[in-house]
């Protein structure tokens, strides 16, 4: 298999007078592992669907390896897509369904049968050529899909929502077992999810999608420490958005004020070197994820950390931690603190102090 390098520039579709996609502009580089992420109805499938060909674009222009491909049919790009619902054909074994789009292709019976037999020792799925889809669990149907994509050697491997019909243990394996995959073959991948684990877990790179436009696109990394606005902020993982206000500011450092507390509670920051320093007056976020935050029922002594009184809300015990609602800064936060193993957990009233770094706390530019 040859991974095709692929190109959206401009990229934009409607349906009527409605934008579904607009002004998409995204490099992906050959063996990699990219993913659309974003909710239901922000565009990601659109997108998905352009690049294997049952999409054209109104505006823009899809490139392979530098081709533009917008009037190239499906079954001449090379292209292979693994759809949510798997789309088996019922009435045919797994060797059938595996050999569909060889059969399609005209390829000869001894190859046919040499490349699914290889296919599907590769998806694990050797000693189920005779079954039906019915006869399988939801994860083999999935390695069947996946599997008739594979076999006709695709230059790119679309995945859209693949894993959603899975339960959540199962989830989890084929999410390892695909990533493995994926790296054996060092195909070039882009798949869509609207889970954010799924796309922490998997790829090399993300693109956040809101309204048809990419918000923010880099390292999963990245993308979780360092989110380009409020909605990327609370829709990768949990975290908690605090409204506040800039009050001093000079080269990368600031002094933020959060809105609506009685004795006005004033934080400095010192910002990374690639974020702009917002002026005085600036309306902003504050993005704290919940595992940056600690609780104790006694003052931290850790230096360089930020301290507030907070109260008790809730407690849910999740075994390898602790998941709390806590009332601070004139709002509920969240708070998720390793197992005290043994100790007592905090209950609901319950007056303790909230501890931070100032270096957990990401400064965003207010949008909405």
């Amino acid at each position: 298999m040859q991974a095709a390098e692929v190109r959206l520039e401009n990229v934009g579709k409607r349906y009527g007078e409605q934008w579904v996609v607009r002004n998409v502009e995204l490099h992906i580089q050959r063996g990699e592992f990219f993913t659309f992420l974003g909710p239901s109805g922000c565009g990601k499938t659109t997108l998905l669907r352009m690049i294997a060909g049952f999409v054209e674009p109104d505006e823009g222009s899809v490139r392979l390896d530098g081709q533009a491909v917008n009037h190239v049919p499906p079954w001449q790009r090379d292209v292979g897509l693994v759809f949510q619902n798997y789309a088996l054909w019922p009435h045919l074994s797994v060797f059938e369904n595996v050999a569909f789009g060889l059969r399609e292709r005209k390829v000869a019976r001894d190859e046919i049968a040499r490349r699914v037999s290889a296919v599907l020792e590769q998806v694990e799925l050797t000693g189920t050529e005779a079954r039906r889809p019915s006869q399988l669990s939801g994860g083999q149907q999935q390695r069947v899909a996946l599997a008739r994509t594979l076999v006709i050697q695709p230059r790119v491997l679309l995945l859209d929502e693949p894993l959603s019909n899975l339960d959540a243990k199962l989830r989890v394996e084929m999410r390892l077992e695909l990533l493995k995959l994926q790296r054996d073959l060092g195909l070039t991948t882009i798949y869509v999810t609207h889970d954010q684990e799924e796309a922490l877990a998997l790829s090399t790179r993300i693109a956040v999608i809101e309204r048809g436009q990419v918000i923010q696109q880099g390292p999963p990394r990245e993308i979780y420490e360092q989110p380009a606005n409020d909605f990327v902020a609370g829709f990768i993982g949990q975290s908690n958005l605090i409204a506040a206000t800039v009050e001093q500011a000079r080269d990368q450092s600031v002094v933020v004020c959060i809105d609506g507390v009685d004795g006005a509670v004033k934080i400095a920051l010192t910002l990374p070197s690639k974020t702009a320093t917002p002026s005085a007056g600036a309306a902003v976020v504050l993005s704290i994820r919940p595992e940056a935050i600690e609780i104790s029922d006694h003052g931290a002594k850790l230096d360089q950390v930020i301290r507030l009184p907070a109260k008790v809300v809730a407690a849910a015990y999740q075994g390898a931690f602790v998941e709390y609602e806590v009332g601070a800064l004139g709002t509920t936060l969240k708070a998720r603190v390793a197992n005290p193993k043994g100790k007592a957990l905090y209950q609901s009233n319950d007056a303790v102090t909230l501890s931070f770094a100032a270096t957990d706390v990401v400064l965003i530019a207010r949008e909405r």
